[in-house]
């Protein structure tokens, strides 16, 4: 595999990722479980967001150094785009961890608990599947075809469902524990599980921890196609990841109360996907440049958006 991650840039990495999660859980666990306000989560928000830019400046100094202006401007153009593609459908996870927390009426004070354990839980798992992807591409140029189909299909697939409540009744992993694992009614403080009578019942809390880990999952495969149109340098491919699942938590808790004014961004969302997969799928034929990508990315985004709000969705009553 060709990429720029030296152990150095690795270490680094891996320091800075440790020390933001460190800091969160530290600050979380003072401040003790409680409903995040709308200030408390846009400053979080800012401060991620900080963080991406202020790794992607040092990445692009450092590219420049190593290898030239014109390399450190392009590995500086591809962190930032990864980094956008992977912000934007993180959106999507965000509105169904919303039906999740609505679906099981998961009290405010624990809905920090929960999304810090999914975000530990998805960089590693996105490590794995990006590695995995990686090694593929490396052997198999071919599978780039396979991942900009997969993409398009979905993004057909993402528009078909817009505008359509996910019914998590015929979820197959909540039936599946309904039908192996025995829950209980209610919740029992901050406990995945307890014991009756030497027999472990589960609390609807492990039910949601669970539900996020599939959900994220399912968006991971995704999403990281997604960003291996952009670069196929695992080490920015991972690095733009991470960074973009790092601030999921507050990015939930500042978007939970305007999920319904953003209405039209699925679309966005779809339509952003079937660009990329046909960007992938016209890699040999000729190769969409990195600037134009996020262009195109960043505009159909903000369109949505404003959109969304220029038209708010229809009162049902």
């Amino acid at each position: 595999m060709d990429t720029i991650g030296s152990p150095m840039l690795w270490l680094v990495f891996g320091g800075v990722v440790i020390a933001a999660l460190l800091v969160d859980l530290v600050l979380m666990r003072h401040g003790g479980p409680h409903k995040v306000t709308f200030k408390e989560a846009a400053w979080w928000s800012l401060g991620w967001i900080a963080l991406a830019m202020a790794f992607n400046a040092w990445l692009w100094r450092h590219g420049v150094q190593q290898f030239g202006v014109e390399a450190g401007n392009r590995i500086g153009m591809e962190f930032l785009t990864g980094y956008l593609v992977e912000k934007a459908l993180a959106v999507d996870n965000i509105f169904v961890f919303l039906m999740i927390f609505s679906y099981f009426a998961v009290p405010e004070v624990q809905r920090q608990r929960v999304l810090v354990i999914g975000i530990i839980g998805a960089i590693m798992l996105r490590a794995i599947l990006i590695f995995a992807g990686a090694l593929l591409l490396a052997k198999f140029h071919w599978i780039l075809y396979l991942f900009g189909a997969f993409l398009l299909l979905t993004g057909i697939k993402m528009a078909l469902a817009a505008g359509k409540e996910p019914n998590l009744e015929v979820n197959p992993a909540l039936r599946w524990m309904r039908g192996h694992l025995k829950l209980t009614d209610g919740y029992h403080g901050n406990a995945f599980s307890v014991l009756r009578d030497g027999t472990r019942w589960y609390t609807p809390l492990f039910v949601v921890v669970a539900l996020v880990a599939v959900t994220d999952v399912i968006f991971a495969v995704d999403s990281i196609p997604a960003i291996f149109a952009i670069t196929d340098d695992p080490f920015i491919v991972l690095t733009s990841n991470v960074f973009a699942v790092l601030g999921l938590r507050a990015m939930f808790f500042l978007l939970q109360g305007m999920a319904d004014r953003f209405h039209l961004l699925p679309y966005g969302l779809a339509l952003v996907l079937a660009f990329i997969g046909v960007k992938m799928l016209l890699v040999d034929v000729y190769k969409i440049p990195v600037l134009a990508s996020l262009g195109v990315v960043a505009a159909i985004i903000g369109a949505t958006v404003v959109l969304s709000l220029l038209r708010p969705r229809p009162d049902p009553r």
